[in-house]
């Protein structure tokens, strides 16, 4: 049975499935807006969050590492979105998502009769055609060099290159979805989810394509390219004027503005459906406004940010709470570079004190399964095959070993190497790990550059200005993860955009279709320890612990709930109410 819309309005304290804590606050509990026997309620809440916004669309390359899903999980809402358990929870304001009957795994879809974006345009079954157009892969084009690339700079094709077809008609409110053959996606659910269906009818009118399903069903790729142009790069924002029409929400939130000096800027949408927000006016304030002095100054009523990245935050007067992250903290290695042969990349790896590090930068062990040093790319923590997948490979590289890493340096007769360590900064946490890395590796004679900026963005990797990147999960900043791996392997999969290194191993592509699919613990263990084994040889990411979350609800805030996942604290900003 779909689980409510109404499930945001609260949860309980508990150890969920997945094994992180849950922290409850306080619920909404039906206050009326603009009064309260306690105090009057305050008519704008700050949201501050440890990433930037950079674009509307969170499915992009660009979009999936920055802090579009924390901003706009109420602006452009799905068929689910992600829980504080790390799971998708179905939104019915939205629609409904129901099996049917068929040879393969077969889903209809029903979008809200009375659906609307805010301007004025219906929501469709369009909305599902061009997430699945930009998201599949299944259309290519030739590039400068001559190589066949996708025309969408999609982060991931998970789940959407599945789909063998969908059965839309122009318009309609309803869609059937059929995925291949074989192809039983265990995580179909979080498939057209809360930020994946973006406005077809803007990229539509924009692109000079009135029709996007029919193009999409002709496979016309004349029409389609001209759709990708708009989908890769015109929803970018940047603080200043923003055509608005290009913006439209399909949420209970709209954006209003956005400026250096006043934030992002959410209202009310005065066309959605479904309950009112509990409070008209919402403002983000990216990474890059300085959370510090936001919340000094009082414009700030909620803070979501990695645990000890942002300096001299002082949360007195807030309810806060420390949680441990669906996210892994890691460094993502480019394959190219100083690091084109994998004798350097796990020479890099044992000289990590990557112990050391989780007990002083990640989750203290014990807590909900997630604490201590991250031991695999592919299996959370809670799983019944994690210490089995696990296995004593991942042993070797908890504390650092000078000798072995200069031994490993030897095999490929360089006996130092430079690596440039890059974050989105400023960001006081990971400069620290950087800090402990390049004096950990300088007796191995691996020197240690801090190339963290502001404008710092896993791209570089590919680019070639960085040697590695230190993030969360498929090489996020903020918020990140979720209870499924899916984001997590689907990072490693050769030719998915989300994987900066440009990682590329046949088997591991296999072990990742595979596990898409395949729920059964047998397999899921064999598939597992299998990856694992591969990837501590190849070395294309070095995993060191579940990041802690600090999440912070000033007193008086009611209906905040933390939620350690890629929608962070703002998964139910709607409910959200502030009485002074």
């Amino acid at each position: 049975m779909p689980v409510s819309h109404s499930t945001r309005h609260g949860v309980s304290a508990r150890f969920g499935k997945t094994g992180v804590v849950v922290v409850a606050t306080a619920l909404f509990a039906g206050a009326v807006a603009g009064c309260s026997e306690e105090g009057e309620q305050i008519p704008t809440i700050g949201y501050a969050i440890d990433n930037t916004v950079t674009t509307y669309n969170a499915n992009s390359v660009a979009g999936s590492v920055s802090g579009a899903r924390q901003a706009f999980a109420r602006v452009l809402p799905g068929f689910t979105y992600t829980g504080p358990e790390g799971g998708p929870v179905a939104d019915t304001d939205i629609g409904t998502a129901h099996l049917t009957p068929g040879e393969s795994l077969t889903v209809r879809y029903e979008l809200n009769p009375n659906s609307v974006y805010s301007d004025g345009v219906p929501m469709s079954c369009d909305d599902l055609v061009l997430a699945w157009a930009a998201n599949s892969g299944n259309f290519t084009r030739t590039n400068d060099e001559g190589a066949t690339v996708p025309m969408f700079d999609a982060a991931s094709t998970a789940g959407y290159s599945d789909i063998d077809r969908i059965d839309c008609r122009t318009g309609a409110k309803d869609a059937i979805v059929t995925f291949k053959p074989d192809r039983n996606v265990t995580d179909w659910k979080s498939l057209f989810g809360a930020t994946e269906m973006m406005p077809a009818h803007v990229a539509g009118d924009a692109a000079g394509v009135p029709d996007i399903v029919a193009a999409v069903q002709n496979a016309d790729n004349e029409a389609m390219s001209r759709v990708a142009d708009f989908w890769n790069s015109a929803w970018t924002m940047s603080p200043g004027d923003l055509d608005l029409a290009l913006f439209p929400a399909s949420g209970p939130y709209k954006i209003e503005s956005f400026s250096e000096a006043g934030g992002l800027v959410l209202v009310a949408n005065d066309r959605w459906w479904g309950n009112r927000p509990a409070t008209s006016r919402i403002v983000v304030w990216p990474k890059s406004s300085d959370v510090s002095s936001k919340v000094a100054n009082g414009s700030v009523e909620v803070v979501d940010i990695a645990t000890g990245s942002v300096p001299d935050v002082n949360l007195d007067g807030f309810d806060v709470a420390e949680v441990p992250s669906f996210s892994v903290e890691q460094f993502i290695l480019s394959t190219s570079g100083v690091f084109e042969n994998p004798a350097a990349r796990r020479a890099f790896a044992l000289c990590l004190p990557r112990e050391e590090m989780a007990l002083k930068f990640g989750v203290s062990p014990g807590r909900g399964g997630t604490g201590g040093v991250a031991e695999t790319r592919f299996i959370p923590p809670d799983s019944l095959v994690y210490q089995s997948a696990a296995g004593t490979v991942g042993d070797r590289y908890k504390a650092p070993d000078a000798q072995a890493s200069t031994a490993a340096l030897a095999e490929i007769d360089n006996p130092s190497v430079t690596v440039r360590i890059g974050y989105l900064g400023p960001d006081e946490r990971r400069a620290e790990i950087v800090a402990a890395t390049a004096e950990a590796c300088a007796p191995a004679g691996i020197t240690v550059e801090d190339v963290g900026s502001p404008e710092f963005t896993p791209t570089m990797l590919r680019d070639g200005q960085a040697d590695a990147v230190l993030a969360g999960t498929a090489s996020a900043s903020g918020a990140a993860g979720t209870a499924a791996v899916t984001t997590a392997m689907y990072a490693l999969r050769s030719g998915i955009g989300s994987n900066f290194g440009d990682y590329t191993n046949g088997r591991i592509d296999e072990i990742v279709d595979r596990l898409a699919v395949d729920s059964s613990i047998a397999d899921q263990l064999a598939l597992s320890t299998e990856a694992e084994n591969i990837l501590w040889s190849e070395m294309p990411t070095v995993p060191l612990f579940h990041q802690p979350r600090t999440i912070a609800f000033e007193a008086g805030l009611q209906s905040g709930s933390p939620n350690p996942t890629r929608s962070g604290a703002g998964w139910n900003m709607d409910r959200w109410i502030f009485v002074k």
